[in-house]
């Protein structure tokens, strides 16, 4: 079981940028803009995609799966199709410039997205990083798609451009009961025992490996860190969140050993192929299409924008390097482009 994982570089990169708003923002007038809506594209807008391999016959496959997400969204992706030849629009790792703003590959191990806006920030990673928000590097990859694309593959597609226009995990949100259902721990006594493939499984005597060993384990190799990352419940209040999904395509699907009881309220009650009633409704939060919505989004990014005024370091980040900088120019950017949404 290979789970999804962003690189440890590109996650680092990503928490320093994110403590740095969090100090920004803190007890600012009107800089609450900052946190919470950052991540979602200008509603009402169009997100282009490019491919970096892969042939038309699978391009056309998921731009076919994604129409489930844009049918419940003010969102437009645009892949580029060109109506002579049929072919989608393509980007490469020597681009200096966006070809689009997500970028799918199918060359790097396992499945990740960046989350929404990520995509295109450029203080996640250097040019020429395999993965970050440079023109050049991925932003979401589907491994191996293009060789040996799994029998339920929708699903993942689905999840992983969900990722990509600003959702999280369904077992991180705090509103479930995910934190308190996982074995974290091996029960008492787990003699470590592995199969052929190095596996982490029950010993002798049918005790369990918890999911810090086992995923210690190969292929993920994580460490606890990386599983707390990636399986700890966000208690974020500035996370949007709404409530607990066990039907989402954002829920994983995990082993029954994961789980202190069988069955349990933290397991998917779908195969996860397709949205959600939840999915459809947080993707209409997100993106709405009402004129009250819209107008109330582009009022709220409007006193955050006269807050940060353009131009002057953010409130709480004095004496920081030209990092900082990168920061603020970004978040002044994000802010002004929610502002100036289209209806």
């Amino acid at each position: 079981m290979l789970l999804e994982s962003l690189p440890d570089e590109t996650v680092a990169a990503i928490e320093v940028r994110d403590r740095w708003r969090r100090r920004a923002s803190s007890g600012a007038a009107g800089l609450e803009f900052i946190v919470t809506d950052l991540g979602r594209w200008p509603v009402g807008s169009t997100v282009r995609v490019a491919f970096l391999g892969g042939d038309t016959a699978l391009h056309d496959d998921i731009v076919s799966a994604t129409q489930q997400i844009t049918d419940s969204c003010n969102l437009r992706l645009d892949f580029g199709r060109d109506p002579g030849t049929g072919a989608y629009r393509r980007w490469t790792t020597a681009d200096t410039e966006y070809a689009a703003e997500i970028r799918v590959s199918f060359d790097a191990d396992g499945y990740f997205s960046l989350v929404g806006t990520d995509s295109t920030d450029p203080t996640i990673g250097r040019p020429g990083d395999p993965v970050g928000g440079h023109p050049g590097s991925r932003s979401l990859n589907l491994g191996e798609y293009d060789t040996d694309r799994p029998a339920k593959w929708e699903g993942t597609v689905r999840h992983e451009f969900l990722h990509a226009l600003g959702f999280h995990h369904s077992h991180q949100n705090m509103r479930g009961t995910c934190e308190s259902e996982f074995r974290w721990e091996d029960d008492d006594g787990y003699v470590p025992t592995t199969d052929a493939r190095g596996v982490f499984v029950p010993d002798a005597a049918g005790k369990r490996p918890g999911i810090y060993t086992f995923l210690a384990g190969p292929p993920n190799r994580w460490s606890r860190a990386k599983v707390d990352h990636n399986l700890r419940t966000e208690e974020d209040p500035d996370v949007i969140a709404g409530p607990f999904d066990a039907a989402s395509v954002m829920l994983y699907r995990f082993p029954d050993f994961f789980y202190r009881s069988n069955p349990s309220s933290c397991a998917p009650t779908t195969d996860g192929q397709n949205l959600s009633d939840g999915d459809r409704r947080g993707l209409n939060v997100l993106y709405p299409h009402t004129a009250d919505e819209l107008a109330d989004l582009r009022s709220r990014a409007g006193s955050a924008l006269g807050s940060i005024g353009g131009g002057e370091e953010l409130p709480g980040a004095p004496g920081e390097d030209g990092l900082a900088a990168a920061y603020r120019r970004r978040v002044v950017e994000l802010v002004g482009a929610q502002a100036g949404a289209p209806a």
